[in-house]
């Protein structure tokens, strides 16, 4: 078996312009440069706040909990679905996947700071290098919309499970969702940064080459963001791929248009202006507005409208 290629943080101008046109190379050089602050910047934890939202997440879609034998992830990122789906007791073997060599050795390095069981490839999912039938389950979290080819890769996950097997998916962006996302996160960002130019809001103000640093990760972002779902039509892509009992859900409205401005600001602003009192502000605000959204407003709005879709199924037994 050939080695994994290494990572790479810190490309250059002439691979950052060839990944304008190569989505795959986008994403790899992306989330290596990405990968060492990944977490911090989206505020991942392997404690039970996010052991509780992971299993929660899982459980909101797939109705159960297991525990699944052995399991895979899908563009693992640093590993925040897995590994605390395995802390909160739904899997026992995990096996980190990712087309970014970055993401998988900061996936494997949390792995064993949690002295969990897993393993790790460097992996495309129109491909996975695992034979058929590995697993129990396969999973992801926010990577279907980065995959180029969603059907090829959705046959692969088939070919890989055990007859019988599951696979979950969840964090992708709708079609709606993502456009309000993107319009409150763009004018949040705007008003920030122009905001803290005068007066002694100057404090507020990030460096201005860190400012430029974020715009153009912004720039690859928007080409490595290559789909948005509507609820429907991505049931019917896992159909067609072979699998059965497909269901889709959604989540987050009015926590996503609380949620997308803050996380915004907070890109746009020295980190050490916002406290623990900041923290626990937006993180309860938005856990009120997680509530209302699952407890009133899925049942008066059309699942197009939520931001997150959720789909789940299995592979014939």
């Amino acid at each position: 078996m050939a080695a994994d290629p290494t990572p790479n943080p810190h490309a250059t101008a002439e691979e950052v312009q060839a990944a304008y046109a190569d989505p795959k190379l986008a994403n790899v050089l992306y989330h290596d440069w990405e990968a060492g602050t990944y977490d911090e910047k989206w505020s991942i934890s392997y404690d039970e706040r996010c052991i509780s939202y992971a299993t929660e997440r899982f459980k909101a879609v797939a109705g159960d909990l297991g525990p699944y034998e052995n399991a895979m992830e899908l563009g693992s990122g640093t590993g925040f679905f897995l590994l605390n789906l395995m802390q909160g007791g739904v899997i026992k073997k995990g096996h980190v996947t990712d087309l970014s060599p970055g993401m998988v050795e900061v996936a494997l390095r949390n792995a064993r700071g949690l002295g969990l069981d897993v393993d790790g490839r460097v992996a495309d999912a129109e491909g996975i290098p695992y034979p058929d039938e590995s697993f129990d389950l396969v999973i992801g979290h926010a990577v279907l919309h980065h995959i180029p080819d969603v059907p090829a890769a959705m046959r692969e996950v088939r070919r890989v499970l055990k007859p019988g097997g599951r696979f979950v998916f969840a964090g992708e962006p709708t079609r709606v969702g993502d456009r309000y996302a993107r319009k409150l996160g763009q004018a949040t960002w705007w008003l920030t940064t122009n905001v803290t130019r005068f007066g002694p809001l100057r404090a507020w103000r990030k460096p201005q080459e860190e400012l430029d640093e974020s715009s153009r990760a912004a720039a690859l972002e928007a080409v490595v963001d290559l789909h948005t779902f509507d609820p429907s039509s991505l049931e019917d892509v896992c159909r067609s791929a072979g699998l059965v009992e497909v269901r889709a859900v959604t989540e987050e409205f009015t926590a996503a248009l609380f949620g997308w401005p803050v996380r915004t600001f907070e890109a746009a602003v020295p980190r050490e202006k916002l406290g623990f009192g900041w923290a626990m502000f937006a993180y309860k605000t938005w856990q009120r507005l997680t509530w209302l959204d699952e407890k009133v407003m899925r049942r008066v709005l059309p699942r197009e409208l939520f931001y997150n879709v959720l789909v789940t199924g299995r592979k014939p037994g």
